[in-house]
């Protein structure tokens, strides 16, 4: 079977396509002939070893995937040869066939394809349990989203709006601002690209609070860290909740008098670990993200799909951060 490979630490630039054996299913697991792996913002670092994680080389990166059972392992009960699933394996992705634990599959309800399904799993995964379980989200509040645009962002938008919340989508460019109203914000920001000194951060602070209201954000979505983190969390609400999602521009030091001052917290979202700790709580997740997408509240969009070869150029716009929505690899046929 075809597959991405990683053998050394680098950018995507280094992905290699390899004909490889194909998996055999072992005890509890399942074969998945790959319809579409969707690609993330861990992708981009585990290649690079900057990732917790850090499989033996030579592996596919690519987490999240949907696709057809074609094979089951002894001691799997609930799923047979021609069920349609999703998972999120943590990488392996970017090939043909995979084995799956059966534990971590999800069905993909008919109707649904299994491209966009592809899409669903660690962006609406990772926000219901961001503003469900960290975050506590009630109707009415307010909702700022950092980095609004991406796959993510445009997660928590849908998610927060259906959970009854005003979104402010804080973004970099004007088309990204035209996407996140698409996905329903209330209001945007446009923010420059940082660094900022002193004078440029303190206004965007401004631009933040005069977005958001006089009451503040009730919960801050930050996804993207760096400078941008602070000038959020000075807009955030009293007993507001700073959600912390990632940091592709870089670890945020926050001074923390600014929690005393509006009696707030910061809230790491650990979206994995949670999956893996309470797996129970997050299938009922799961559930409540397939009635919100039946019910026509939430939508995964895919901007662009790739084929296996084409995997290291959709890499690479999303560490660019040029992606709008998801970024999915299609098996090639």
């Amino acid at each position: 079977m075809k597959a991405v490979l990683t053998k050394e630490v680098g950018g995507p630039e280094t992905l290699v396509v390899e004909q490889i054996d194909s998996p055999a299913p072992g005890k509890g697991e399942v074969l998945v002939d790959v319809a579409a792996c969707a690609i993330n913002f861990p992708d981009t670092l585990m290649i690079r070893d900057l990732y917790q994680f850090k499989p033996e080389r030579p592996y596919s990166p690519g987490g999240e995937i949907s696709g057809t059972i074609t094979a089951v392992g002894e001691g799997v009960d609930g799923w047979k040869v021609g069920d349609r699933v999703l998972s999120g394996i943590g990488s392996g992705g970017l090939r043909e066939q995979v084995a799956v634990e059966a534990g971590r599959l999800f069905k993909v309800p008919e109707g649904v394809n299994l491209v966009d399904a592809s899409a669903l799993l660690m962006t609406y995964g990772t926000m219901i349990h961001a503003l469900k379980d960290r975050g506590d989200i009630k109707p009415g509040e307010t909702v700022l989203v950092l980095g609004a645009a991406g796959g993510v962002g445009l997660a928590s938008i849908e998610l927060a709006k259906a959970y009854g919340a005003k979104v402010v989508a804080a973004v970099s460019s004007d088309d990204k601002a035209k996407a996140a109203v698409e996905a329903g914000a209330d209001e945007t920001v446009v923010y420059p690209r940082a660094p900022f000194d002193k004078e440029q951060s303190k206004a965007l602070a401004g631009d933040f609070k005069n977005a958001v209201g006089p009451n503040g954000a009730d919960i801050v979505v930050d996804i993207v860290g760096g400078d941008y983190s602070e000038p959020a969390l000075r807009s955030i609400a009293w007993e507001g909740r700073f959600l912390v999602i990632g940091f592709p521009a870089g670890i945020a030091k926050m001074p923390l008098n600014l929690t005393l001052l509006k009696s707030c917290d910061i809230r790491g979202v650990f979206w994995g670990a949670f999956a893996a700790r309470d797996p129970k709580a997050n299938a009922q997740n799961i559930a409540d993200l397939f009635e919100f997408w039946k019910d026509g509240k939430i939508a995964p969009r895919i901007s662009e799909t790739f084929s296996l070869d084409e995997a290291h150029t959709a890499i690479q716009k999303l560490e660019n951060r040029e992606a709008v929505g998801k970024l999915v690899v299609v098996m090639d046929s």
